[in-house]
């Protein structure tokens, strides 16, 4: 295991299996060398990954088994090239992370942490707060219409928004609007809904072009990668005033994020929590655990990857 699961989790998996804790010894070498001898699985997180370098010193790696739906983080052609299955937790947090997806819009919108302060420091005594920008009804535009993206364009829907989406070739079975160009996409936008995939592909395709079309009175909101988002052209952007706000649950380098963040006031940040719930998460580690006895059993994998 490269670093540990909830309690319940870790207590399913002990029951089943001989644990080597990569996270719980000052001498990972000294593990590593002993875990080659019979290792056949390997159990991450989603940003923890799996790299080449650590499967080639497990010999025997017959799977790895990853708690999270993003595997940008695990070197996915040396796993194909060695015949070792990987998997991850699809559907079980979809729609906990489009619950936040909305959950990020209006409280960038609505300014929602800014008027609880106003409340807890006094300053409603004062007077009234200033206005701020409505959702309901705006134009939001998602990029990567896959299960989260089109979970959030319900929730959006919902909500009287016109919804149009980005994506590598439209959706016949959805009723949005598709649009072939992400400038374009911005261009037409209240709201930009980031729910792609990390990895090569996708690194920084939300630029400063992209940026500018979504323009001074435009709201961004992540929950996908921080890989997907040129995080210096946002940070610009929101400190020009050039995009209106942005809701952000992932970062380029998190947890250790920039600190300019921490001083603007046009952003409201998550700590890349968006599966964050008690049911989600068991519902997560159980596909995992579900996975490596499907494996170990002879049985198709649930969730296969590679």
């Amino acid at each position: 295991m490269i670093g540990p699961y909830p309690q319940w989790d870790m207590e399913e998996l002990e029951a089943r299996y001989r644990l080597h804790k990569l996270w719980t010894t000052a001498t990972p070498d000294e593990l590593m060398a002993e875990a080659a001898r019979g290792v056949r699985a390997i159990a991450t997180r989603g940003e923890l990954g799996a790299s080449a370098a650590l499967m080639d010193r497990l010999p025997k790696l017959e799977i790895v088994s990853c708690y999270g739906v993003g595997t940008d983080a695990i070197d996915l052609g040396y796993a194909r090239d060695r015949g070792i299955r990987v998997t991850n937790t699809p559907d079980v947090l979809t729609e906990d992370v489009a619950d936040i997806g909305i959950g990020l819009a209006l409280a960038v919108c609505r300014q929602i942490p800014q008027a609880d302060l106003y409340v807890r420091n006094g300053s409603w005594r004062g007077g009234n707060m200033h206005l701020v920008t409505r959702f309901h009804g705006k134009r939001v535009g998602v990029v990567g219409m896959g299960r989260v993206g089109a979970a959030f364009a319900r929730r959006a829907a919902a909500f009287d928004c016109a919804v149009s989406y980005f994506d590598i070739a439209p959706r016949a079975d959805l009723p949005y609007a598709f649009v072939g160009d992400l400038v374009e996409l911005a261009r037409g936008s209240d709201f930009l809904i980031v729910t792609l995939s990390g990895g090569g592909s996708t690194q920084k395709i939300v630029n400063a072009e992209v940026l500018a079309a979504l323009g001074p009175d435009g709201f961004l909101v992540n929950i996908s990668r921080g890989t997907t988002v040129d995080e210096t052209a946002l940070l610009e952007a929101l400190e020009a005033g050039t995009v209106k706000g942005a809701g952000l649950d992932v970062f380029w380098n998190e947890p250790a994020i920039d600190e300019r963040f921490h001083r603007l006031s046009n952003v409201v940040l998550q700590p890349h929590h968006a599966s964050g719930t008690i049911e989600t998460r068991k519902a997560m580690g159980k596909l995992v655990r579900d996975n490596l006895a499907a494996h170990f059993g002879g049985q198709p994998l649930l969730t296969p990857v590679v």
